[in-house]
């Protein structure tokens, strides 16, 4: 990949720029590194049409959970401009019903007042078990709810919801893809990882151990090395 590319970071739900830095700063000698805002819109569509609006005719997207949708939105309206790839603890299926009557709920506590942010009794679901009494990252992870707050989240959670089913777009991307999951991911677990990969056919699976859904925060070193050759490879 010739140059210094322009690689777009896409948080995921009730995330922002704090889920990136340490990718940044182990990346950006290789490449210009944006993170998008997703808390303004309420389709994927429009947060990945907002993320790549100022960028450049050519880049490459990495993006975690959410991020991962709004990765696959970007890939699937802008895929000549998309030069690398890569999901990170995502999913390329749509919604449940059973994860939507969850959002719903959740969205209807969000609305009767009683929005919390991460709690510590979800926490669980968000990192490793043997990581909830870790203040330094748990002190980050409800920080960055609480900055994202209420209303981001009521729409962010309506894109979740309504998001397509991206699988029948794997097979139409042939850029050089990494697909990444914590290997004790609660919440997108490795499966519909294995799934992303085995759909993909320049894709490469790597496995986080000891991890769960927020890789870039709970294995900053081995993500970012993951991420690292990802940009480097031929």
């Amino acid at each position: 990949m010739a140059g210094r590319p322009t690689l777009l970071l896409l948080p995921g739900l009730l995330c922002d720029a704090a889920l990136w830095a340490a990718q940044v700063e182990a990346l950006s000698d290789l490449a210009d590194c944006r993170i998008a805002d997703l808390t303004l819109d309420d389709t994927v569509e429009a947060m990945a049409e907002r993320a790549i609006a100022d960028l450049p005719e050519r880049f490459v997207v990495a993006g975690l959970s959410m991020g991962g949708y709004v990765a696959l939105a970007i890939a699937a309206m802008a895929p000549a401009r998309v030069e690398r790839l890569a999901l990170l603890d995502t999913s390329s299926r749509a919604d449940t019903p059973e994860q939507t009557r969850r959002r719903r709920a959740l969205i209807k506590m969000a609305d009767i007042g009683e929005f919390k942010g991460v709690t510590p009794r979800l926490l669980p679901l968000l990192i490793h078990p043997a990581r909830t009494k870790d203040e330094a990252l748990t002190s980050i992870v409800m920080g960055m709810a609480e900055r994202v707050g209420k209303n981001a989240f009521l729409r962010q959670q309506r894109a979740i919801m309504e998001r397509p089913d991206r699988r029948p777009l794997l097979a139409r991307i042939h850029v050089p893809t990494l697909v990444l999951c914590g290997n004790e991911d609660a919440i997108t677990p490795v499966e519909l990882s294995r799934e992303l990969a085995a759909s993909i056919a320049t894709s490469r699976l790597v496995t986080v151990p000891d991890c769960g859904h927020l890789s870039t925060l709970e294995r900053p070193e081995q993500t970012s090395v993951a991420l690292r050759r990802w940009l480097e490879a031929a």
